[in-house]
């Protein structure tokens, strides 16, 4: 039973009840009922803006996750080659001071970079032999 329902239920009671609304007793009876149904009204306003609110925050929310989805292009999985988390960014620690760099492909091929943060002098050296990128069979080709 919700607060509407016993409300009219205490009502009805009343209503079957013989009241002297002469004596103090009976006033404060009525009073005390007329209390209760303008709590009741009351409340159930704010229960009702509640449902309002907690519809327009899940709206929110939703549109958030959307913006988030296009503004960050997340992809859950990790260290995949998925379209979505190629970005062309490479993220290393420097051995010095353990600031994590991010690096794109034309640092890279730049051969080494200072780091931001310590000044250290980061070299890079990618020998891949084992792999299967283009670059690779590229230069394959040209040995032959």
């Amino acid at each position: 039973m919700d607060i509407c329902e016993k409300l009219a239920y205490i009502k009805g009671i009343l209503d079957c009840t013989p009241i002297d609304e002469t004596k103090n007793e009976g006033k404060l009876l009525l009073a005390i009922v007329d209390l209760l149904g303008d709590i009741t009204e009351e409340i159930c306003d704010i229960e009702d803006a509640c449902d309002d609110m907690s519809e327009q925050i899940d709206a929110v929310d939703e549109d958030l996750s959307d913006l988030e989805e296009i503004v960050y292009d997340d992809c859950d999985c990790d260290d995949c080659d998925c379209e979505d988390c190629d970005d062309g960014l490479y993220e290393i620690e420097c051995p010095e001071c353990h600031d994590v760099i991010y690096l794109d492909d034309d640092m890279i091929d730049d051969g080494g970079i200072e780091c931001p943060n310590c000044g250290t002098e980061l070299e890079f050296d990618f020998d891949c032999e084992d792999c299967d990128c283009e670059d690779c069979a590229d230069k394959d080709e040209d040995d032959k």
